[in-house]
Order: C-alpha cells, then sequence, then structure tokens
C-alpha cells in the first residue's frame, strides 16, 4: 500500500497553507481571541471561493469530487494555522455525511450550497455533543444512534459551551419532542452515524498534527533567539533533547493518522481500531508540543502577549473533541484484548471483511 501523496495533493495543502497564513496571522488570532473578530465574514469567503466546503462533494453537487485522503492534509493544515472556522465539521464531516443521505430530497437540496458555503452547519453528535458552530448557521445536523436529523436554525435553541479555546464557537441543542421526521433511522443511522465519528476523530487528529508541527517551529525559534549565560538557549542539551522527543513523537503519529484515513467509511472493528489509534497518537503528539513549548519558553509561555496560547488553546480543546484519551483508550483496549483486532505484521495491512 502506498502512503505517498500525489503533487496535486500536495499542492492543494500548499495553496491553503499560504491562504491561512494570511487569514489566520497572529494578529486576527488575536482579535478572536479579545472578541473583537471583524474578518470572520471574509475568512468563510476566502475559504469558499478556494472550494474547500466541497472538496469531499462529487462534481455533480458543485464539489470536487476528491476523497478522504485528499482532505486530511487540508486538516492539518487547518490545525497549524488553529483555524477560527469549522471547516473540518462543515467540508469534513457534515458534507459527506448529508451527500449520503441524498436519497431525502431534504438532504440533496442543501448540496450545492454546502459546497459554496451558502449553507452553514453545525454537527452535534453523541461523541461530540458541543458542536463546533460556523457564524451563520443555517442547519443543525443532529447524529444518533436511533436517527439522524436536520433541522434549520430557526428550529432549535442552542445553549452556548465556554470553550478555553475562543477560536471555537461551542454549542449543546436538545431534541424537540416535535421535530420533525428523522433523515435515516435504525440500522442507517447507525452506520452513517459511525462515519461520521470516523471522520470527526479522523480529521481532529489530522489538526493535532499541524499544532503540533507548529509549536514546534515556535519553540525552535524561541529556542534560537532567547539567550542565557551569553548563549541561545537551543544549544543547550536539556533543550536540545526536549524538542528532539517532540518531533519524534510527531514523526511516528503522522503515518499512523494518514493510514487511518484510509478506513474513514469503514465502520468494522480494524477500522475502529485504527481511527482511535490515531486519535490517540496525534493528541498525544499536540499535547506534549504543547507541555515543551510552554517550559522552552519559559515564564511567557502561557502570557496573553505571546502567540503560542492560540496553539497550545487549541490543541487541549481538541484534545477532548470526538472522543476524548479515556474513549479512545478504552476502545482500543477492548477491540484488542477481546479479539476483534488481530495485531502482529500478518494483520498490519489486512482490511477485515
Amino acid at each position: 500500500m502506498d502512503f505517498t501523496f500525489t503533487d496535486e495533493q500536495r499542492m492543494m495543502s500548499s495553496a491553503f497553507r499560504a491562504l491561512s497564513e494570511e487569514l489566520c496571522a497572529p494578529e486576527q488570532l488575536r482579535a478572536v481571541f479579545e472578541f473583537r473578530d471583524e474578518a470572520a465574514a471574509e475568512r468563510w469567503l476566502r475559504l469558499a471561493d478556494l472550494g474547500l466546503f466541497g472538496v469531499l462533494l462529487p462534481d455533480a453537487s458543485g464539489g470536487m469530487g476528491l476523497e478522504d485522503a485528499d482532505f486530511v492534509l487540508l486538516a492539518e493544515e487547518a490545525g497549524r494555522a488553529a483555524l477560527p472556522e469549522p471547516l473540518i465539521e462543515q467540508a469534513g464531516v457534515a458534507a459527506p455525511a448529508l451527500y449520503e443521505l441524498a436519497s431525502d430530497a431534504r438532504a440533496a437540496r442543501l448540496l450545492e450550497g454546502v459546497a459554496r458555503g451558502k449553507v452553514r452547519i453545525a454537527v452535534a453528535h453523541p461523541l461530540n455533543p458541543y458542536a463546533n458552530t460556523p457564524h451563520g448557521v443555517t442547519h443543525w445536523l443532529l447524529s444518533g444512534d436511533a436517527a439522524i436529523h436536520l433541522l434549520e436554525a430557526w428550529q432549535v435553541k442552542p445553549t452556548a459551551q465556554p470553550s478555553i479555546d475562543a477560536g471555537r464557537r461551542l454549542f449543546g441543542i436538545a431534541l424537540d419532542a416535535n421535530a420533525p421526521e428523522p433523515l435515516a433511522s435504525g440500522s442507517a443511522a447507525r452506520t452513517i452515524a459511525a462515519r461520521i465519528a470516523n471522520r470527526g476523530a479522523l480529521y481532529t487528529a489530522a489538526q493535532c498534527l499541524g499544532l503540533a508541527e507548529r509549536m514546534l517551529a515556535l519553540s525552535c525559534e524561541y529556542a534560537k533567539a532567547r539567550e542565557q549565560f551569553g548563549s541561545p538557549i537551543g544549544s543547550y542539551q536539556a533543550i536540545k533533547h526536549e524538542l528532539a522527543s517532540v518531533a519524534v513523537k510527531l514523526e511516528f503519529a503522522r503515518p499512523v493518522v494518514y493510514a487511518a484515513v484510509t478506513r474513514a467509511a469503514d465502520t468494522d472493528a480494524q477500522a475502529l481500531a485504527v481511527i482511535s489509534h490515531a486519535k490517540l497518537a496525534a493528541t498525544d503528539a499536540a499535547e506534549l508540543a504543547a507541555r515543551t513549548a510552554l517550559q522552552v519558553h519559559g515564564a511567557m509561555g502561557y502570557s496573553w502577549e505571546v502567540d503560542l496560547h492560540f496553539y497550545m488553546k487549541r490543541a487541549w480543546a481538541l484534545a477532548g473533541a470526538w472522543g476524548d484519551r479515556s474513549f479512545h483508550a478504552r476502545r482500543l483496549e477492548s477491540l484488542v484484548l477481546g479479539g476483534a483486532v488481530a495485531l502482529g505484521p500478518d494483520a498490519t495491512f489486512h482490511r477485515s471483511a
């Protein structure tokens, strides 16, 4: 199996990185955290102009017709930039779920609007009950084991949930007893809900990779510039070892996430195991990067004036999104010790029936 990304995938990722560096410059992130953000509408429009909301939708629905493996690098770049807009939830989770539900006219008629960024969807799931909600949300996709509902914004009364990360607008809602007929129920709903959870966890893991890379880069730059006793602190062995440990943790997590994304649409035991492994590995890398960056920056690490805190807070917030460490560790333990998942080199690239 070849996990090498194509030139086209890397070019798309590079284009998004250039855009995100413009849209998510530190001064703009600071405005978001200080609740004086005036660029939210422009950011959403620029993301739509690049076609990012339709990456996983087919051409007939106004999308690009690409696959999960094409989107994972974009999710990584969104994390690296600490993008305030819920690109992942809109393009990576809601869009493919709605396409799968398109046999219902209520979902089908939204697809083109989703691809263009005109329809803005918040996604709630038992694994992630507080939805990362776009400004001007138009619809809510409520996923559960029993049913999947699609509601217009006026039909719900969301409750704000404070977050350590001001770049994430979290809301929870309770389904009204008079809710309209669900888009799916029974086994169909369970399958789609599992895929929603898969993509939510995977693309959250990919964001954690980007965050770890960003915090490592900030720490290295600071270590080269900050001097003590007449030498850059990066010249000291203790600092080198700490930063090297982060680099190793990140490089070991990347292939785990990249391999797992090929199983995003699968719901067998092996797929669930590799997805939980990806979330654990990427979250651990991001949390180690955050702790190390905080130590390298010393007493200034957590101060409001230092840009590092944007990325640390996003990493801490994503650690609990789409299943926290406890959930994924328990699921992986259950699948492995219960015998549902085979281990060993002969099963590494085995696809379960």
